[in-house]
């Protein structure tokens, strides 16, 4: 090929890079742009490819068995560390965060609730709106294949949020968002189109701090920033399916979840109130003392939390929890009037 020919070859490889990467601008910043729109606060999108060090690090955490009895989470080990085996022809992994964060918290005198579950179901809210940004991306772009996620599939969301630029892993093993903190819910969405990349996030912030862990009632929190799930309490109020709480822990307040360690990260000082109105608390739930869940009832349980994430966990389970917290009442008030004859 003479000179003149590889000149107009090279000159049409560059034009064709050139309006091959401002599409992927406009593509990368219409979706930032749609989902802000459908009410994320936040986006980023990495590179789909294989999480090798999280790989470790899950490998060595399942042999520990801190996962108790929750044995999915052994399953489909090659699809949690490569999102290319969950979505076939998968390119790029975007990740998006919805915040939760209350107007208004339960009293600490009642059985109390992780303010995630305030209100409607997330994985049907987050999901209708996943499924209305695909939408548009097909709309506007064309031909997408994708597939979007709400904690309901093995992605290792807060490793893809890290790498897509938004926030680093706290102690508590929760993500933290700079001068946002960490009540969000954490969405995915894996697609084959190439995009641009946000640079990884490269700095942790939680520094010599150690409130998460000091505070933990069941000591779940590890170095490392290593979780044993089988001693949290959202594990023992939620995945555990056992008739009885058996733990040389004691608590005597959460009946579901438990948000200890997201309440005293100085990070959270930031968070502001979600603007979602499904999210809103029910009233119920702000107010039922432990008298008012136990006169509940089945029935009425499933006609006032038909759409909650407190159904996963069930009345008979939910009454477990009453129970657990009621036994470890009593005796912290033996002890209590021990302690003042004494």
């Amino acid at each position: 090929m003479g000179k003149g020919k590889r000149f107009a070859v090279n000159n049409i490889l560059k034009s064709l890079y050139f309006v091959l990467s401002m599409m992927i601008g406009r593509n990368s910043g219409l979706i930032k742009e749609e989902a802000h729109r459908l009410g994320f606060s936040h986006c980023g999108i990495a590179r789909a490819e294989t999480l090798s060090e999280d790989a470790f690090r899950l490998e060595s955490w399942l042999k520990n068995s801190f996962h108790g009895s929750m044995h999915y989470m052994e399953n489909h080990f090659d699809k949690r560390i490569d999102p290319r085996k969950l979505v076939d022809g998968a390119r790029s992994v975007i990740t998006l965060i919805y915040n939760y964060f209350p107007h208004q918290v339960q009293n600490d005198s009642i059985p109390r609730i992780s303010k995630y579950a305030y209100g409607e179901d997330y994985h049907l809210v987050i999901r209708e709106k996943l499924l209305e940004l695909l939408d548009r991306m097909r709309n506007e772009i064309g031909e997408v294949q994708g597939r979007g996620f709400v904690d309901s599939a093995p992605v290792l969301e807060r490793s893809w949020a890290v790498r897509s630029g938004l926030g680093w892993i706290g102690k508590n093993g929760n993500l933290i968002i700079p001068r946002a903190g960490s009540f969000f819910f954490i969405a995915t969405l894996i697609t084959d189109l190439e995009l641009d990349y946000d640079a990884p996030f490269q700095t942790d912030h939680c520094g010599s701090c150690t409130r998460c862990i000091d505070a933990c009632p069941t000591q779940a929190i590890l170095p490392d920033k290593t979780i044993a799930a089988n001693q949290c309490i959202s594990y023992f109020t939620i995945e555990l399916k056992a008739n009885e709480i058996r733990t040389e822990h004691t608590w005597s307040d959460w009946i579901f979840g438990c948000d200890v360690c997201q309440d005293v990260c100085p990070w959270n000082r930031f968070s502001q109130p979600h603007q979602e109105e499904k999210f809103m608390p029910r009233q119920e739930m702000l107010s039922f003392n432990l008298a008012d869940w136990e006169a509940l009832g089945s029935t009425n349980f499933k006609k006032l939390f038909y759409n909650s994430p407190l159904k996963r966990t069930g009345y008979a389970r939910l009454l477990r929890n009453l129970n657990f917290i009621r036994t470890q009442y009593e005796k912290i008030s033996v002890e209590v009037v021990q302690i003042i004859l004494s």
